[in-house]
């Protein structure tokens, strides 16, 4: 797309997400996703737009190069980072080879733009799951290692994408890896995605479980068995399996 048609929907789309602004909205997200002094999201700016109609407007949006978006994903604006995702997992997922390619380098260059849990959470196995669901797995691992709280939690997320497909060694491995890890959204993240693994193979999840699940986080276990029944959930927080 040539520059000029390129700066033009860029104009228009961020005309769009701030004709849908409002400022209480984005308060309440400012409080929401912690962006106070000291927080997980520090700095992060809000406009005040709601995801569906930030979805909406991904539908209206022509098809466009990765790099085309770059502005936006780099942008100050939560919303408009949101937005940028969206269109590129839309792309992603209707594009052939050289696109999707195209789509994942840009994505894993921008990472720390990536740099809050809706954000990772809307994208990570649409894009990063996706493109390595036939190739070595080595990146996510990478990515289990990063110091960087987001880097770990696009790991995790990624394999999401794995879950879903009934192939769940890769979720096991990496939660491994991330079963001491010291943040809050990393127990969360991982206890999620082991709680999904069990609703295709409950016998994997507590064979994981039965030998870590006295050390592992406390919110990590209760998000892994959330979909257990009563008693059985009961018995694991009372240290009784």
């Amino acid at each position: 797309m040539e520059q000029i048609f390129v700066d033009r929907l860029l104009e228009e789309l961020r005309r769009e997400l701030r004709r849908h602004a409002n400022k209480e909205h984005a308060a309440v997200a400012q409080r929401f996703f912690k962006t106070g002094a000291g927080e997980y999201g520090e700095g992060d700016l809000f406009l005040g737009v709601r995801v569906p109609a930030i979805r909406r407007l991904v539908k209206t949006c022509p098809e466009t190069q990765a790099s085309d978006l770059k502005p936006l994903l780099q942008s100050p604006f939560h919303e408009e980072r949101m937005l940028a995702l969206l269109i590129l997992v839309r792309n992603y997922a209707e594009g052939d080879g050289r696109a999707k390619r195209e789509i994942f380098d840009i994505y894993w260059k921008n990472r720390k733009f990536i740099n809050n849990w809706d954000l990772v959470d809307a994208s990570a196995e649409h894009v990063v799951g996706a493109f390595l669901e036939k190739k070595s797995k080595k990146p996510l691992y990478q990515l289990a290692k990063s110091k960087v709280l987001w880097d770990r939690r696009i790991a995790i997320l990624a394999t999401f994408r794995y879950i879903k497909k009934y192939s769940l060694l890769e979720t096991l491995k990496i939660a491994e890896m991330l079963i001491h890890d010291h943040e809050d959204l990393i127990h969360k993240a991982v206890g999620w995605m082991l709680r999904e693994l069990g609703k295709r193979d409950l016998a994997e999840e507590e064979v994981f479980l039965k030998s870590r699940y006295k050390t592992m986080p406390r919110t990590m276990l209760r998000y892994a068995i959330e979909a257990f029944p009563e008693s059985k959930r009961q018995a694991y927080l009372k240290g009784e399996i």
